[in-house]
């Protein structure tokens, strides 16, 4: 989806003290003044179908907001043979002030799991910086029974942060997926999991830390 989606949909107005505990001494600072904007450069996956997904920032620039409309993953019954995985791949162009730098403190996850006896799922989600070879990868599972909403919250230590180099543009690539696997569960039941909510839209949120760039 080359240009980008239209920022929009929920915004999260959440702030820096939600995020892992502040070390004084790390450098970390107080979000700049200047609004940050995020595009998107290109979604690809069968869980974010060509206008399913989209970004905003909150208004306090210490989260954006992913929102997505058709992520499903299911297993068994009339399920497609490869509906038991489906991923998403954000490349996200970040513009943030100038003499500052970010990284992403944690992030939220949310949807709903309909898992059978012997079923099971997992949520995965990895993290990088275009041309960086460090990637953060966390997965959350989840096992049946189990009918209900889920969370999942990935928090990086401030010690493990990996910031956007200072001074040139890096694409931030985020690369989900939900993967239900049938196990012993009944031959013919269905179990599923999505990243939405009731009214069709998940608010996935990515909390930011900034810091000074050297020589700002």
């Amino acid at each position: 989806m080359a240009g980008g989606l239209l920022l929009g949909g929920a915004i999260a107005a959440l702030f820096a003290s939600a995020l892992p505990g502040h070390d004084p001494s790390s450098g970390i600072v107080d979000p700049p003044p200047d609004r940050i904007v995020i595009k998107v450069a290109t979604v690809n996956g069968s869980g974010c179908p060509q206008g399913t997904a989209a970004v905003a920032v909150s208004p306090d620039n210490t989260a954006f907001t992913v929102t997505y409309s058709e992520y499903l993953a299911q297993v068994g019954g009339t399920s497609e043979p490869t509906a038991f995985r489906k991923n998403c791949q954000l490349n996200l162009i970040v513009h943030v002030p100038q003499g500052f730098t970010y990284a992403i403190a944690s992030a939220d996850y949310r949807g709903f799991a309909s898992l059978q006896r012997g079923a099971s799922s997992t949520e995965k989600a990895s993290y990088y910086f275009q041309g960086s070879s460090n990637t953060a990868a966390i997965t959350h599972p989840f096992g049946g029974p189990y009918d209900d909403n889920w969370q999942a919250t990935d928090v990086t230590d401030w010690a493990q942060l990996v910031w956007a180099p200072c001074g040139v543009q890096r694409n931030f690539n985020i690369n989900t997926e939900l993967r239900v696997n049938a196990g012993t569960s009944a031959p013919g039941s269905t179990s599923f999991m999505t990243m939405d909510s009731t009214d069709g839209d998940i608010s996935t949120v990515y909390h930011l830390a900034w810091k000074e760039c050297p020589g700002s």
